[in-house]
C-alpha cells in the first residue's frame, strides 16, 4: 500500500526508453548484483515476503533485508539491488524511487520514478514471478504503461471504453500495486488504474474504467450499461462514459487519478483523488461491478485517498484509508468502514496519514506527526483508542563496556509502516518504521529501543549531512531542525563538540556522553549558546573522539 509521499525523494537521473517488456536475470542477489546497504535514507514502503525477507521501496532504488537479524551488527544483511543488472542490460530499470512496492507470495512487483524538469515521471515497472532466490528473473515494462495516440477506444472485458490516451511518462507516476490471483493491478495519477493478466504472460497493461465523478456506481458486467455504436465500427461502448484524468474544468474526472490499490479474492478497493470505489470482479474476462464512496456521500474524512489496508480480525473485514483533505470542508484523517463500504466512520481526523499496517487486533498508521496504534477488541466498536510511539530512539549496549551505540530517528513523521508478526526477526511482533532519515525496527515486546539502518556514505570518515542544511527545512523534530554528525566512535566515552563560525569565533560548545542513555545521536540544532538559531554562513563543526580530533564544514542555509 502506497501513500502520496514519493514527490519528496525522487533523484534526478536520465530516461532511457525501450520497446515492449523485456526478460532480464539477477543471479546471486546477495552479492554480485547488489550493492551493501541502503543507498538512501527516504524509505516508503516496507513489504514483508515469505518467512525473512523484508523489501523495501527507497528514494534511491529497490533494496531486500535478506540474512542477519543482530540488534548491533551495522550490516543485516540489507542490499540494494544494482541498477547496472548486467553487462548487456540497459541501466534504466532499478533507477529512480521505488513509488510502488507489492508482493503475493513469491511474486514480486516494484513500480520507479523520477524527477523531471518541472514533473516526476514514471520509470518503468519490474515483475518477478519468484523474487524469493538467489537469482530472479525480471520482466520490464516501460512503453507499455502508456497509451499511443489512436488508443482512444481501448478494450475491456471483451468490450470497448472512449478514454484520453495518456501518451507521456510525465505525471504519470504509479503510487500503489497490488497482487492477487490471476491480476497485478496499480494506481497512477495520470495512468489510472490498470491490470496485467500474471496467468498468460499478456504484453500489455489492461485499462480499467472507474466511475465518473457524479457516479456513485459503474456496473461493466452487465450488458445494459453498453450500446452498439455504428460511428466506432459497431463496437459495444459503455454508454456516456469517457474515462479522463484531468481536472473536471478541462472535462475530466478527480476519480480517474488513482492513488492506492488493495485486491482480495474477487474484490478490489481503489482509491483515487475522489473518494474510494470497491469493484467485484466478474467471472469470464474479467469486468468489474463498481461502487463509488465519496466525502460528501458518505462521510469520508477527505477526498484524496492515499492508502488502502485491509484488516481481517474475528471474523471481520475492516477496510482503513488514509484519507486526505481535498476540498474546503473537508479534512485528514483515516475512515474505515466495517461493512464493506455501505458505511464509513472517522478516527485519527486532524492527522495527515500516510501509510496503514494491520493485523489481527493491532492497527498503526503513519503520520506526519508520527506512529499511532490502536488495539481492536471488539471490530464492530465505532470509537478508537490511540496512542503515539514516541521517535524512534537506538540504545544498544556495547558490551560491558557501560557505553551505548546511540542513534535516534530525526524526523517526526513516520511514511511507512509494517508490522511483523515472523517468528525469524523476533520472538516478539516487530514494527518496521521507514521516514525520511531512516529505516527502523523495534527491539522488544514494547517498542520503547530500536535499531535504526541509513545509508553509510564512508563510514570511516567524519562528516554533517545533510550539508547544505536548513534548521526550518531539514530533520525536523519538535518543531526544530537537526543535522546529523557521522563518526565512528570506538573508545571515548564522551565526545566534545565545538562550533565556530567563518570567523573562528566559538558558537557552541557541547559534550556527549555514551554512558547516559538518554545523549542521543551526535547532532547540532543549528543554535548557538543562547538559544538562538545562528545566521547564513559557513560553520566549522570540531569533534574531539577517540585521543583525536575532526573538523567540519558545515553550511546553514535557512
Amino acid at each position: 500500500m502506497r501513500t502520496l509521499i514519493i514527490s519528496f525523494f525522487f533523484f534526478q537521473f536520465l530516461l532511457a526508453q525501450t520497446i515492449g517488456p523485456e526478460l532480464f536475470r539477477i543471479n546471486q542477489v546477495s552479492s554480485q548484483n547488489a550493492l551493501d546497504g541502503l543507498r538512501s535514507n527516504s524509505i516508503g514502503d516496507i513489504i514483508q515476503q515469505e518467512d525473512t525477507l523484508l523489501w523495501l521501496g527507497t528514494g534511491a532504488g529497490l533494496s531486500l533485508l535478506k540474512d542477519s537479524t543482530s540488534s548491533v551488527k551495522d550490516s543485516i544483511g540489507i542490499f540494494t539491488l544494482d541498477s547496472s543488472i548486467t553487462a548487456n542490460r540497459p541501466s534504466e530499470n532499478f533507477i529512480g524511487a521505488v513509488s510502488a512496492l507489492a508482493v503475493e507470495k513469491k511474486t514480486l512487483l516494484a513500480a520507479f520514478a523520477i524527477s523531471g524538469e518541472e514533473i516526476s515521471a514514471g520509470n518503468g515497472i519490474v515483475y518477478s514471478s519468484n523474487s524469493t532466490g538467489n537469482s530472479i528473473t525480471w520482466k520490464y515494462f516501460y512503453d507499455e504503461l502508456i497509451d499511443k495516440e489512436p488508443d482512444s477506444i481501448p478494450t475491456f472485458a471483451g468490450k470497448y471504453f472512449k478514454s484520453l490516451p495518456i501518451t507521456a511518462h510525465e505525471a504519470n507516476v504509479t503510487y500503489d500495486a497490488a497482487i492477487e490471483g490471476s491480476y497485478a493491478w496499480i494506481t497512477s495519477w495520470a495512468g489510472g488504474l490498470r491490470r496485467y493478466n500474471i496467468d498468460i504472460a499478456q504484453n500489455f497493461w489492461e485499462r480499467i474504467p472507474l466511475p465518473q465523478d457524479g457516479d456513485i456506481s459503474l456496473d461493466t458486467c452487465d450488458s445494459l450499461s453498453y450500446e452498439i455504436d455504428p460511428d466506432e465500427e459497431y463496437k459495444s461502448l459503455l454508454k456516456n462514459y469517457y474515462l479522463n484524468p484531468r481536472d473536471p474544468e478541462d472535462g475530466g474526472n478527480h476519480n480517474h487519478k488513482a492513488f492506492s490499490v488493495i485486491a482480495y479474492s474477487d474484490t478490489i478497493w481503489v482509491g483515487t483523488a475522489n473518494g474510494i470505489n470497491r469493484g467485484i470482479i466478474g467471472d469470464g474476462k474479467g469486468c468489474v461491478s463498481w461502487n463509488h464512496f465519496t466525502p460528501s456521500g458518505y462521510g469520508l474524512s477527505g477526498g484524496f485517498v492515499v492508502d488502502l489496508e485491509l484488516q481481517r480480525y474475528k471474523g471481520k473485514r475492516i477496510i482503513w484509508a488514509a484519507t486526505v483533505q481535498a476540498l474546503n470542508g473537508e479534512k485528514n484523517g483515516v475512515s474505515f468502514s466495517m461493512d464493506d463500504g455501505e458505511t464509513w466512520h472517522t478516527t485519527l481526523v486532524g492527522e495527515r496519514a500516510y501509510n496503514i499496517s494491520a493485523s489481527d487486533s493491532i492497527v498503526l498508521v503513519a503520520t506526519k506527526t508520527g506512529l499511532w496504534k490502536t488495539v481492536i477488541d471488539d471490530p464492530m466498536d465505532i470509537e478508537k483508542v490511540w496512542a503515539k510511539y514516541s521517535n524512534a530512539k537506538q540504545v544498544l549496549p556495547v558490551g560491558s563496556t557501560g557505553a551505548y551505540k546511540m542513534d535516534e530517528v530525526l524526523s517526526d513523521e513516520v511514511v511507512g509502516v509494517n508490522y511483523d508478526k515472523r517468528s525469524f526477526y523476533s520472538k516478539f511482533s516487530t514494527i518496521w518504521l521507514g521516514t525520511w532519515d531512516g529505516l527502523a525496527r523495534s527491539i522488544g515486546n514494547d517498542a520503547k529501543n530500536w535499531r535504526i539502518y541509513r545509508s553509510e556514505y564512508d563510514k570511516a570518515k567524519a562528516y554533517a549531512y545533510p550539508n547544505p542544511f536548513s534548521p526550518y527545512e531539514h530533520n525536523i523534530v519538535g518543531g526544530g531542525g537537526y543535522v546529523h554528525i557521522n563518526i565512528d566512535v570506538k573508545i571515548s566515552y564522551v565526545v566534545k563538540m565545538d562550533i565556530f563560525n567563518f570567523a573562528m569565533e566559538p558558537v557552541l560548545s557541547k559534550e556527549f556522553d555514551r554512558r547516559n542513555s538518554l545523549t542521543g545521536s551526535f547532532k547540532w540544532d543549528g543554535k548557538d549558546k543562547n538559544g538562538r538559531i545562528v545566521d547564513n554562513g559557513t560553520y566549522f563543526i570540531k569533534m574531539e573522539y577517540d585521543q583525536k580530533v575532526d573538523w567540519l564544514k558545515l553550511i546553514i542555509i535557512k
